[in-house]
Formats: structure tokens, sequence, C-alpha cells
């Protein structure tokens, strides 16, 4: 009962004009920055920061986390219409959103993707209300060890993501990891693979990666066949929302991917994107039609977008409770308190009570909101692809620049986009699929720094790795999952052997 007592009274600071307003600000510039490629919640966040100084800790805050959980619903337009996603973590909705789009589903796709990101921030938020202490506590439990093992378990389980060959997937996960170890060793302190370059030293950052492999890429293979311009996403009114037999097939995907994102909040490194890889995978395995997927299947949109949101919400988790920003967002929320002399972490609902609870109530209210801005406008956003292509695409790569340079002020930025851009281009071209290799990017420095860390605790015992349960238990299936894909490639080669010697 306290916890709808301390709810009633964080609603009633929440609902006064004030709280409304800033509410309401930092959701749209979250939707507003979601749909535009490569600014992303933390580039707003940071534009954003110094204005909050000025405001009072619970209208800062809430305005800033408005933003990081309104460009999770943003992000999805841009993937579904123009096969762009507009932040990392929707880079796994271009795959059946775009292909929707293509066929006329456009509408259908973002409504679901709307209605998915609603149903799944709002349980969250329940989550964040009655079990952040006990699922914090769980988070805890993972060191290094467990990093390696959910590094090696992400990467065979997702490795072949799209399906395809085998080989080609393996491949492009294999350059991932390549590219994940540039930069200065954070055990020895050597530079590795940066060949002189001073910017490389910081590593590779995933974003301008993300946004030449999927947005540059597609602006070219745009450029390369004019003529299929008119092909484009063409999305008619009487379309805009999704039909029965569309909504029947997204509920549950939409409760499996909010049962996925939740937990993968509560963990370091970019676990809206890794709960969008899993549970695309999920429901790839669980669906009776898999041979859509990739063709615009509509739980390929509903699972990973409410995933994507149950596992920004969850991750103020860690961030209040224990004072863990595990992702650049919740790091710069971590830079608003502190400047008002607030400092997240176990005592923090005790002694700042009245500012957790007022939180919490403005993220419903934002969830609202949110819901309230884009079922009424799909029109408008669907009519982005009425823009002429040869209008469209300079505005999007003008956007694109300006947002992979206002990352880091980095001008090696935007030649890290252009290079990644060439290679997105004929990476497709080869017939191989990308995101494999952004998959290795991203779990390739979970996986290395767990199994250097974890060796060093263990002093180079490798087998005490499969003492602690956690990392025994992924360790287990991820070699299961191995023999048995061994097993589906060896099985019908000896079988065409032996048909061949008859």
């Amino acid at each position: 009962m306290d916890a709808i007592t301390n709810l009633t009274n964080g609603f009633a600071s929440a609902l006064s004009l004030e709280m409304l307003l800033v509410c309401f600000i930092g959701v749209l510039v979250g939707q507003v920055t979601g749909v535009l490629p490569g600014i992303g919640p933390t580039g707003a966040m940071a534009i954003l920061l110094p204005l909050s100084f000025g405001m009072d800790p619970g209208a800062g805050l809430i305005m800033l986390a408005g933003i990081y959980y309104g460009s999770m619903y943003g992000g999805s337009i841009t993937s579904i219409l123009v096969n762009l996603p507009g932040e990392a973590a929707s880079l796994v909705t271009t795959l059946d959103g775009y292909q929707m789009a293509r066929k006329g589903r456009g509408g259908a796709a973002l409504s679901i993707a709307a209605i998915g990101s609603w149903i799944a921030g709002t349980l969250a938020i329940v989550g964040l209300m009655f079990f952040a202490p006990v699922l914090a506590n769980a988070a805890l439990a993972f060191g290094p060890p467990e990093f390696f093992g959910l590094g090696l378990f992400g990467l065979i389980v997702l490795s072949n993501l799209t399906g395809g060959s085998f080989g080609k997937s393996v491949l492009m996960v294999i350059i991932g990891l390549m590219l994940s170890t540039v930069g200065v060793d954070l055990v020895t302190g050597d530079d590795r693979l940066t060949f002189g370059v001073l910017e490389l030293s910081k590593g590779i950052d995933l974003v301008p990666v993300v946004m030449g492999l999927f947005g540059l890429a597609e602006i070219f293979s745009v450029a390369m066949a004019p003529y299929q311009n008119s092909k484009m996403i063409k999305v008619k009114l009487k379309e805009m929302y999704p039909n029965k037999q569309e909504a029947k097939r997204s509920v549950w995907p939409i409760i499996r991917g909010t049962l996925v994102g939740f937990p993968m909040g509560l963990l370091p490194g970019p676990a809206g994107f890794m709960s969008t890889l899993i549970s695309y995978k999920l429901e790839k395995q669980l669906s009776r039609q898999p041979d859509e997927f990739g063709k615009g299947a509509i739980e390929g949109v509903a699972g990973p977008e409410s995933a994507n949101n149950a596992a920004s919400t969850s991750a103020m988790i860690p961030f209040l409770a224990l004072g863990f920003p595990f992702s650049p967002p919740t790091a710069l929320l971590l830079g608003g308190l502190l400047v008002h002399g607030i400092t997240p972490g176990p005592m923090f609902i005790s002694q700042h009570g009245d500012l957790f609870w007022l939180v919490v109530a403005s993220m419903y209210i934002g969830n609202v909101m949110l819901l309230v801005l884009n079922l009424p406008l799909v029109g408008v956003f669907a009519s982005l692809t009425r823009v002429p292509v040869k209008i469209l695409m300079p505005i999007i790569t003008g956007i694109m620049f300006i947002g992979a340079y206002s990352i880091n002020n980095s001008i090696f930025d935007l030649w890290i986009m252009l290079a990644f851009g060439i290679a997105g281009f004929i990476i497709k071209y080869c017939g191989y699929n990308p995101a494999p290799l952004v998959v290795g990017l991203v779990l390739g420095t979970v996986f290395e720094e767990g199994l250097r860390q974890g060796l060093m605790m263990t002093e180079g015992n490798f087998l005490m790795f499969f003492e602690r349960p956690i990392t025994a238990t992924l360790l287990g299936i991820s070699i299961v999952i191995v023999i048995l894909n061994v097993l589906k490639i060896a099985l019908p080669l000896k079988k065409s052997s032996a048909s061949n010697k008859q």
C-alpha cells in the first residue's frame, strides 16, 4: 500500500502545470530526435542538459527522462518509412518494418510500434515501482565471468539473426569482433589497430557505423537505381492502422518483448539494442510462419519495439537505486542530478522519495502523451513517403552528417560514417547482411573484457568459470547451440556423401 500512496503523491506533483509542460517538452523532443537519424537521445540530452540546470531538480530530471524514453518511440518511424534507424536500438525494426511499408502496411507497422511501446513502457514502469530493489540486486550478481558468458551467448545466438548463409553471418560477426578491438587496451594501455591515428584510440563508435551501414548504404542504393524511386514506400490512408489479423498476431510478441526487454535494461551496455535482437530471434523461432521474417512480418516489429522500450524504462532501476548509469543517456541523467547536489544510489529513494515517485508518475504521464502523439499523427509521419526522393534523400543525408558530427563534435566520425556507408553498399551488393557485423561490434567489448578480467580473477583457470552458476548456464547453452548447428550442417553433408557413393 505504501507504493500506491507514494505514487498518488507523485501524481499530485506531476499533474501540476509546470511538470506537465516539461514532461511534454521532453517527450516531444525525444520523439523528434528519435525520428531524426543520428541525433538520438544522447545527443538531444547533451544539447538540452544546460537548460535543466536552471530548473527544479524534479523538472529537469523529468524533461531529460522524457527525451530518453521518447526517442525510443520516434526511432521506429524512419526505420519503417525509409529503412534508416533513427538510433541504434531501432536497427532491427528495419528488417520487417520497412518491408511492411513497401507493401503498403507502413501505417500498421507504425501503429503497432506505438501501441507496443506504450504497453511495454507502462508495464516496465510497474516493475520499476514494485521490483526495483530485488531486480537491481540481481544485476549485481554479474561479474566479469558472467559478462563473458553473456557475450559469448549473444554472439552465438545472434550471429545468424537474419537467416541466410550461416557462414556469411559468422564472417560478418568476426569482422565486427575485430572492429571492437580497435582502440586503447584497457588492461595494458597499448594502442591496438590504430595505425597511428589518434582518433582511433577511443575506439570506433557504434552510431556512425550503424548510420553508415544502414543509412548511407541505402542512399547509395537509391542513387545507383534512380528508376526505382517510384517503388519506394507508399502508405494509403485507409491502411494507417492494423487490421484484426495484424493486431491478433502482435499481442503475444508485445508481451514477450516486454519480458525480454525489462531484465536486459538491468545490465550494463547497449541493453535496448541487445533486447531487440533477442526479441526478434525469439519471435522468429516461435512463429508459425518463420519464412515471413525479413519480408514484412508484423511480429518482427511488435516484439523488438516492445523490448526496446521496456529496456529503456528498466534501465532507470540501476540508475536510481544503485547510482549506476549503465548507458550514455542515464549517465547524462546522473550529471543532471549531480548539478543539483543529488546523488542517485541505495539511499536515493529513502532520502529523495518525493523525487523518485515524481519521476515514476511522470513516466506514466509521458507514455500516455507519446501514445496520443503517435497514433493520431501516424498519417503525418507516413506523409514523409510522399516527399520526392530527390528532396528527401539529401535532407536525410544532411541530418545524418549533422547528427554524426554532434555526437563527439568530430570530423573523424563523419569519415567513419562515410567509410562504413561505402562498405555497407558493397556488403549488400555481394549478398551479405551487415546486421551480424553490428552484433560483433556491440558484443565484442563485453566478450573480451569479461574473458580477460575473469581470467585475472581465476588466475588463468578457465574451468573455474563453470563453478559460477550463471556463467556455467550461459556457457552450457552456448555449447549446445554450437553442437546443434554443427550437426545441422554435417548430417545433410553426410547423407549427400552416402547417396553419391551408392
